[in-house]
């Protein structure tokens, strides 16, 4: 909170530059730089949809969504660093567990896993996304092996209880089990699947949550006299509309979407993980072969690509008269702050 109270201000210094034709001075405050401030980090999720689009196969993709039941939410928030490695792991051994049986796809997959930690309506819940390629290399390395059905990666009854049996086994380990209700083992854990095209709108939509807070700036629509008023989306219609919390209640939602120090929420499995990138070409290079999976993937590009969030461009020219800017010296930030 102290990071976003002083993010560009004066106290945290910045450059002065001059306007060349007018001589007016322009100043720019420096950005805190903390991981969970509105303003900053927005230009992050750029570079980050670049390398993972790269990365991309040119086969239909899945996405994967594995969610906690709401009884398991209030420990997984006291506990996000352990269980959001749990959830991570523990989805990623259903799904490959899956994938290596020859009954459903008899080969390793790769997957790019977000956690985002709210809903539409900026309520704390923490499910995994996991955007996974349709399809594994067959364990000789000659073919390629595609899903059984078109619409479904792999059985998603037989994951839910693949998933449930997996994480209570993780969870015994932690010593965690003892604030979980009894009733929570005995109900299906329902993880959704879906086609998700090529992949790249659900990297634009994820890009964004890894960079930012769920309560951005320009959500916030009033603040006077106590109340704030900020935009979230329904849950059924996905309309915008509009809810007012007293200070306390906006700060609270505000901080409950901040991670702890070392709280990954980005993970990388199977022929995805970064050791195993180079095994990439062979696959592009085997898929070459099967000419099918372009012209199933080329019209659908164009469709789901989506150019990530705009990124903010710096002030080169003076506001005044729209003269170029010079470099004139850098305010050095305030080391010691009044009381």
């Amino acid at each position: 909170m102290e990071a976003i109270e002083h993010c560009r201000t004066e106290t945290l210094g910045g450059p002065v530059s001059q306007c060349t034709a007018c001589g007016a001075l322009a100043y720019r405050d420096h950005a805190c730089k903390n991981r969970h401030c509105p303003t900053c980090h927005n230009d992050a999720a750029t570079p980050w949809w670049e390398t993972q689009r790269a990365l991309l196969l040119p086969v239909p993709y899945f996405l994967v969504t594995f969610t906690l039941p709401e009884a398991r939410r209030p420990v997984a928030r006291s506990h996000q660093t352990r269980l959001s490695t749990l959830l991570f792991q523990t989805s990623a051994r259903a799904l490959q567990t899956l994938a290596l049986d020859p009954q459903y796809l008899g080969g390793p997959l790769g997957m790019v896993g977000v956690l985002h930690p709210w809903t539409r309506e900026m309520a704390y819940h923490p499910p995994s996304h996991d955007l996974v390629p349709g399809g594994a290399l067959a364990p000789d390395g000659s073919t390629w092996l595609t899903p059984r059905y078109a619409e479904w990666l792999v059985p998603v009854h037989a994951l839910s209880k693949l998933f449930q049996g997996t994480f209570q086994a993780a969870l015994t380990t932690t010593g965690l089990p003892m604030h979980v209700p009894p009733q929570v083992w005995k109900k299906g854990w329902i993880p959704h699947g879906q086609a998700a095209g090529t992949g790249t709108e659900v990297l634009s939509s994820c890009a964004p949550s890894l960079y930012r807070v769920a309560i951005t700036k320009s959500r916030l629509e009033k603040c006077e006299d106590g109340p704030v008023t900020f935009r979230v989306t329904e849950r059924t219609s996905r309309a915008w509309t509009h809810r007012t919390r007293p200070v306390e209640e906006c700060i609270r939602r505000f901080l409950q979407h901040v991670l702890p120090q070392g709280c990954t929420n980005v993970r990388y499995d199977g022929v995805l993980s970064p050791s195993r990138r180079p095994a990439l070409a062979q696959r592009r290079t085997l898929l070459a072969a099967y000419p099918h999976y372009d012209q199933a993937t080329q019209g659908s590009h164009d469709q789901d690509r989506r150019e990530p969030p705009p990124t903010p461009e710096a002030a080169l020219h003076c506001r005044a008269c729209g003269g170029p800017l010079v470099f004139l010296s850098r305010l050095v930030p305030q080391k010691s702050r009044p009381p």
